[in-house]
Order: structure tokens, then sequence, then C-alpha cells
């Protein structure tokens, strides 16, 4: 049996150039034995990308590794020395910085063997694929092991801590003036939207789960604040989300982004906890359902990144994210899975594709119908895409250089950059009012034992 990779979208567009970045360490690293995040379903992912053959139909880089200076383009020098400092051994030490930065054993970021390792891993691959897109040379970049939103600028949070997306969005916006943010994780991601919030040149568009539910963000009257007003859109939803449900909303919004926004980039996040069966998440999406938003956002014939993100049962994750390689490729797969070093894990039926479970959709159609309108509203207010007079293009991190005169001056404004600025996702800019507005900042907490019960 073969599941075809064809699509209802009424957008043109061929083959795309599709780069793949991939660091065959990233997957080796352990957040503990009762931690829900395993980076280990990034190895089984790739490994399924491998035995379908599809990597032969893209270009496969190994991703660098971030460096402190890259990381620090958006987050405090003061929580990345933190992260790149702290171990298991040495932690009884860091209590205070623990505390102040959201890492440690009574948070959900423990602090693991090779933390810093890992996040430089994930970021610099994200941070490479943006610079391909910057370049011309790949119309679609994909980091499966990227995609961790929930990150602050001097904060870790749901098991995030370093958000690469939003680093990738800074060096796409070195080119692109005007970025498009899409989050189909079931989370709301809050990370990107905080940082993002007062600006104009990125629009975010979250669709999650609202309600009781981590991080506690994401209102659909959060849309933004000074002149990023009107650009955060945001789609709360409740439980059993179905692909139909889902579709109704997706389509008709991201056309009217589209018409009224007109990116030059896009970033998709493609958290796999939206899907039927996760260990935290509550819809009941199919893999073509999910996929269909991957689907339907190439259709466009954008630059685009696409990112990983959550995902806890992860057979499931593994499956999703090689699925959505192929309909990056245009390229059908069968829905037997071939044999890898990991084919004991898709036990008992050893099949690609996931069946919907029989649970009642607790979102209704006046409810949906509700959330389509207010949103195509919203973006209707908005009086077309915002120009941005584009100087000289900065030069990729690759190749940036400081000078004796350059750290000169690092040195004198770093007193000012780790203070308050303008639109850096620090409490100033955390203008979201009622339900959705976070505290100093730092996000309103929600904690995951409540998604883990039962």
């Amino acid at each position: 049996m073969t599941t075809t990779a064809s699509s209802s979208s009424p957008h043109g567009g061929g083959k795309q150039r599709v780069s793949y970045f991939y660091q065959p360490d990233v997957g080796h690293f352990y957040y503990g034995p009762s931690h829900p995040m395993k980076p280990h379903r990034i190895k089984m992912a790739h490994h399924l990308i491998l035995s379908y053959g599809l990597y032969r139909k893209m270009e496969c880089y190994r991703s660098h590794p971030a460096s402190p200076n890259e990381m620090s383009a958006f987050h405090s020098e003061d929580y990345i020395n933190f992260l790149a400092k702290v171990t298991p051994d040495n932690l009884r030490g860091y209590g205070n910085q623990m505390q102040r930065f959201n890492v440690g054993e009574y948070t959900d970021c423990p602090v693991f063997d090779g933390l810093y390792e890992f996040t430089q891993l994930y970021t610099g691959a994200s941070l490479d694929g943006a610079v391909k897109l910057n370049r011309g040379d790949c119309d679609v970049a994909v980091n499966w092991s990227g995609g961790l939103h929930h990150a602050k600028k001097s904060e870790a949070s749901g098991f995030c801590y370093v958000n690469d997306i939003v680093l990738a969005i800074l060096e796409l916006l070195k080119v692109h003036a005007r970025v498009l943010y899409i989050d189909i994780d079931v989370h709301h991601g809050d990370g990107v939207e905080e940082a993002f919030y007062c600006t104009d040149r990125v629009m975010t568009f979250s669709l999650h789960k609202y309600g009781d539910f981590f991080p506690g963000t994401g209102h659909i009257r959060d849309t933004g604040a000074r002149e990023g007003t009107g650009y955060s859109v945001n789609a709360p939803l409740t439980s059993g989300m179905t692909d139909d449900a889902y579709e109704r909303i997706f389509k008709p919004v991201m056309d009217e982004i589209m018409r009224v926004f007109n990116p030059g980039a896009i970033v998709l996040q493609c958290g796999a906890d939206s899907l039927t069966g996760d260990r935290l998440g509550c819809f009941n999406l199919s893999l073509k359902g999910h996929a269909e938003c991957v689907r339907y956002t190439k259709s466009f014939n954008v630059p685009t990144l696409v990112l990983g993100g959550g995902g806890y049962t992860i057979r499931n994750v593994a499956r999703c994210w090689a699925y959505e390689t192929s309909v990056l490729l245009d390229t059908e797969l069968p829905n037997e899975i071939p044999y890898n070093d990991y084919f004991e894990y898709y036990a008992p039926d050893f099949k690609l594709h996931l069946t919907p479970e029989q649970r009642e959709n607790m979102n209704t159609e006046a409810s949906l119908e509700s959330v389509r309108v207010d949103l195509l509203t919203q973006l209707k207010q908005l009086k077309g895409a915002p120009s941005v007079q584009m100087s000289e293009v900065p030069p990729d991190f690759e190749v940036v250089k400081e000078d004796a005169n350059a750290e000169k001056e690092r040195q004198i404004t770093k007193e000012d950059r780790d203070g308050e600025g303008m639109n850096d996702g620090g409490a100033g800019d955390d203008n979201r009012s009622g339900r959705g507005k976070t505290k100093d900042g730092k996000g309103e907490r929600r904690e995951h034992e409540a998604e883990l019960a039962g």
C-alpha cells in the first residue's frame, strides 16, 4: 500500500530544493528517566528518513554547533554563560542562578549531562538552515531537532533552554523584510510570540490548546502591542481537534495572512504533540492532517525553515517527521515501515500512519467558527504588508569578525544590552493583557505535571 502526497491546495509549485540539517550526536542526550522529552526521537526520525531513502532526494548537511555569541543575539550573556558552566556535578554551587533562570530539579528544565552541547547542536542546525535560505541555496531547510519555542531571553521553560526559532528568525530578518512564524504544536508558542510581540516585521500564528494547559498564554485577544498590534495571531482551541476541524481554521487564516502580510520567509514549527495519542497532548490529528499544514505552507512557494518541536510518544514523532519530510519532497511513501535500527518501536502493526482515537471533539462548530471569524477580522484590519528600509545586509554569523574597536564598543554597551531594550523579549515588551499576560516577561507558570496525570 502506498500513501500519496497529493495536495488539495489551490496554489501551484513544482519541485523545491530541500536541505536537511542533522547532527548525529543530537539524539544521544537524556533529560532523565521520568522526563517526557526524549531527544532519542530525533535519531529515530532520522533513521526512518534513511530507511525510506528520502536522503537521496535532498542535500544533507552536518550542522555546526552554535557559539555563545550566536546564541547571545537573543539570549542574555549571563544566561548563556550559566548554561555553559552548570553540570549535574556542580549544580549545588548555582542554586540562586538555577532559580533565576528556571533550571533544575524543581522545574521542567533539568540539568543533565551535555545540556549546553545539546543546545548548541539544535540551535546551530536552525541557524545553518536560515543562512542557506538567505543565500538562496535552497527553498526549504529542515531541522527536526529544532523548534524549542518556549525558551525566553533569560529563562528556560517547557523543556526548552535556547530558543533556536527566535535566533533563526533574527537571521532571516537580515535579508527579509517580513518573516511569518507558524506553530502547530499543541502548546502555545509563547517564547517566539513574546520576543516579537512589539514588531510588525514578524507575524506569529499559533494554533494550540488553551485553558488550564501549559504555558497558559495564547488568548485570542493577545494580538500584539505597539508597532506589532495585530501581528500576533492566536487560535485557542480545546481537546479533541480533528483533521477537518484543524484544516477549517488553518487554511483560511493562512490565506489571509499571506495576502495581507506577504512574508519573504516562513518558519514552520511542526510540534508532533498535536497528534493523536500523544503522551502530553490532547488533540486527535492524524499524520495526514498534521502534514496537510506542512503541505499547504509549502504550496505558497516562500523560502521556508521547517523545524520540530514537541512530541512525547516518540514512535509517533518519528513517523510524523519522516512523513512530513516526504511531503516536502513530493514523494510517496509505502505505509509499511522499512526495517531500520529502531524497527521494534513501531510494533505491533509496523505501519507509518496512525488511526485517530474514537473520542469526542470538544471544539464545537460554533466555537471553531467564532475563532475563524475573529482571526480573519483581525487580519482584515491590518493595513497591508509593512515595509522596512533595508540597508546593507548584515554578514552571516559564519563570517562575522569583530575588530578591536568593535570589541571595545561591545564592552561599553554590555550593560545596556543586558538591561531592558526595545523589542528584545524583556519584561517591558510584554504588553499582553488579561488572561494571556505573562509575569515580568517570563511566562505564566503552568506545570506539565497536570498533563502527565491520568
